[in-house]
């Protein structure tokens, strides 16, 4: 019965992706044809929370482009609304 339960535990499983480096750029292709969770971290051989983990990274990066950029485009737009009044200033 020990030897049963020693070959049914296997801790190093447990640990397969400890000190990888996961390729979240791989994981988020997978994501965006559509691909489940467990579905990917099996093809991909890393735990499913390397996966929430790389998703959460993704929507990170996402909401600070997405804040970046409008932040932008507000201050070009205040650049181009103070423009035509500082032209027509010089003119008379």
């Amino acid at each position: 019965m020990v030897g049963a339960v020693g070959i049914g535990f296997n801790p190093t499983s447990a640990w397969a992706t400890a000190g990888k480096k996961v390729d979240c750029d791989k994981v988020m292709s997978e994501v965006g044809a559509g691909k489940k969770t467990k579905d990917i971290a099996a093809d991909l051989k890393i735990s499913t929370s390397s996966v929430y983990k790389c998703k959460k990274k993704a929507a990170t990066a996402a909401s600070a482009s997405a804040s970046k950029k409008g932040a932008t485009t507000s201050m070009t737009s205040s650049a181009a609304a103070t423009a035509p009044a500082a032209a027509a200033s010089p003119g008379k």
